[in-house]
């Protein structure tokens, strides 16, 4: 129940090429078979710049000709940094984490998405190419993470990574167990938590338009509907408003003195 198709389409308007990888998934996975998915993709892709996505992860369409101006500006570095717009349901935000998912193939061949707690996350040389070491750019990509699945297909999936990352590093950290249940309770707690600082508010026509007919057509059994009864039940203290407002808006005061220092 991932929006493929969608997010798909976003792709094609934006890149002179999508390559699609990951047809040929076992359902009991290797936790690093994903990173190495990754570098398939990379691999196979015979643009300059090369951009990971995620299947649930889009761009606006808005900021397209953005995105195009910072790999002309940034054509000798490594990589580029994004930050991500969380969405849980579609009424609210959460703008959290800078990640470096735009790679520049053509002057670092070399680079690899072998690192990170996850396995995934580039390299280059053995060193590790995040927001501390590469530029931030102020275009955000959308994460749907979860928005359109039910539960039952949500806590699969979780039991399927929870099994995962137990055979890769023996043991299951936060994700709560092996089973479909458990693995969806660790998971639920976390979203409970992270839902928390979901204060910035959307409106139906704010989203990419790749989404926007599926977010007006969520029913209750989808996750997006009113996050399980999160929505209607969730209680925000101060704190929780500071933290996503720090999130937030000192992420955005660090790129701009990046970009400053860069002039």
């Amino acid at each position: 129940m991932d929006p493929w198709v969608e997010s798909l389409q976003c792709y094609r308007e934006f890149a002179d090429e999508v390559v699609v990888v990951g047809e040929d998934w076992e359902y009991e996975f290797s936790f690093d078979h994903i990173g190495k998915t990754f570098q398939q993709g990379f691999e196979e892709s015979s643009g300059d710049w090369v951009i990971k996505m995620d299947i649930d992860t889009v761009f606006h369409e808005n900021d397209f000709d953005k995105l195009r101006s910072y790999l002309y500006k940034y054509k000798d570095v490594p990589g580029l940094c994004l930050t991500k717009k969380q969405i849980f349901t579609p009424e609210r935000f959460h703008t959290k984490a800078r990640m470096c998912f735009v790679l520049n193939k053509k002057k670092f061949p070399n680079l690899l998405l072998n690192g990170g707690g996850d396995l995934c996350d580039p390299t280059l040389n053995g060193q590790l190419l995040n927001e501390n070491n590469m530029p931030t750019i102020s275009v955000p990509f959308w994460n749907y993470d979860s928005t359109f699945k039910t539960r039952d297909i949500i806590a699969e999936d979780r039991g399927r990574f929870a099994r995962a990352w137990k055979r890769q590093f023996g043991n299951y950290g936060n994700r709560g167990g092996g089973s479909s249940e458990e693995a969806f309770e660790a998971w639920y707690k976390m979203i409970e938590e992270r839902y928390k600082k979901h204060i910035f508010k959307l409106k139906p026509k704010d989203h990419p338009k790749y989404f926007q007919n599926k977010i007006q057509n969520l029913n209750h059994n989808q996750f997006g509907y009113d996050a399980f009864g999160l929505k209607e039940n969730i209680q925000r203290t101060t704190e929780d408003y500071y933290e996503a407002l720090k999130e937030k808006y000192y992420s955005e005061f660090k790129i701009k003195i990046k970009s400053i220092r860069n002039i």
